[in-house]
């Protein structure tokens, strides 16, 4: 199992998504489009670019800026143990994240001073940066 995500992982790619992101609680559901809003009948969830917060009628904000980096999976739902592994290891060097996770793609959220230890955890792992 270990050698098909080591596999998968040197199949992938990942990539920086400009701008720093906030992950933010809302009072209802924006009009305008994000990057994401979640509602889950318990609270509404949003992520945007930092610069579209005045837009929202936010509850909460995580304190940190983040930056959000896009997960390239070489093998989409065929990848057991993909996030695992990279949260894993992320995790392994002290850091947090966030994952996001949609139909045919994954991203994680990290601090934005953390940036070039993620980039260095993911191209260890043998993703490769685009």
């Amino acid at each position: 199992m270990k050698s098909d995500v080591d596999e998968i992982l040197k199949q992938s790619t990942f990539n920086v998504l400009p701008g720093v992101w906030s992950y933010l609680k809302v009072k209802k559901v924006p009009e305008s489009n994000h990057f994401m809003i979640t509602q889950d009948g318990f609270e509404i969830t949003v992520v945007t670019q930092k610069d579209r917060e005045a837009e929202l009628d936010i509850i909460e904000r995580n304190k940190e800026d983040r930056v959000l980096i896009c997960l390239n999976v070489s093998i989409p739902f065929y990848s057991v143990g993909f996030l695992a592994a990279i949260s894993s290891a992320i995790a392994n060097d002290g850091m947090n994240i966030l994952i996001i996770s949609t139909y045919s793609k994954d991203y994680i959220l990290v601090k934005r001073d953390s940036l070039d230890k993620a980039k260095n955890i993911l191209n260890a792992l043998g993703l490769k940066e685009i």
